[in-house]
């Protein structure tokens, strides 16, 4: 039991780490009534991630495509990036979180659901065959371990973001460090599943 706990940590943490800044500069915007949006948001797409990956493991379904194609979950963050970047030039008061949870999210743990999604594409690939791994008894520990574990993410990017100095220079610079860390994380994910080079392998 113990091998699976400790197993289950270092899988979610190969995996979740890519969320910590992410999640910083979330947390460091963050106004009244906000902070739970960020938590529900981060369990509810580790929810539907977990879910597709088992479905996918045990055969129940294939809700995974060509990893190309998961690429393009990138174009979610890259738009919000872009959508920071000219709100932040229409109105430099507005909440970055305020400005993320109008128009079709209204709620933001819905966008904050649709990032996590979005960047989910190397946890599929790592989960998928990690389930395939656990007997009936494990399935559940290590279901409860990556929950523990997202709680803990959280908290440490909350804590993180919090820290003076970060928090100061984020708020200073908020206008180009937001935007800029939503269009890497969509350049990153489009260029880590192989969607630039799919797309010039069909145009040529």
């Amino acid at each position: 039991m113990m091998g699976t706990i400790l197993t289950a940590i270092a899988v979610y943490v190969a995996t979740g780490i890519d969320y910590l800044i992410l999640l910083i500069v979330l947390f460091s915007q963050t106004k009244k009534g906000q902070l739970k949006h960020i938590f529900i948001g981060q369990y509810l797409g580790t929810a539907i991630i977990i879910t597709v990956s088992f479905l996918a493991a045990y055969g129940v379904a294939n809700f995974v495509p060509q990893q190309w194609i998961v690429g393009f979950l990138g174009l979610l963050p890259i738009y919000l990036g872009i959508k920071l970047w000219i709100k932040g030039d229409e109105d430099e008061d507005s909440n970055v979180l305020s400005i993320l949870s109008s128009n079709r999210f209204s709620q933001l743990f819905l966008t904050v659901t649709f990032i996590v999604l979005a960047s989910s594409a190397d946890d599929f690939s790592v989960y998928v065959p990690y389930f395939t791994t656990l007997n009936t008894s494990e399935v559940p520990i290590v279901i409860i371990i990556f929950f523990i574990m997202v709680g803990v993410l959280c908290y440490m990017s909350y804590r993180l973001a919090a820290v003076h100095y970060i928090s100061e220079k984020i708020e200073k610079y908020e206008r180009w460090i937001v935007p800029f860390v939503f269009i890497s994380l969509g350049v990153y994910i489009m260029f880590e599943n192989g969607t630039f080079n799919a797309l010039l392998t069909l145009f040529q």
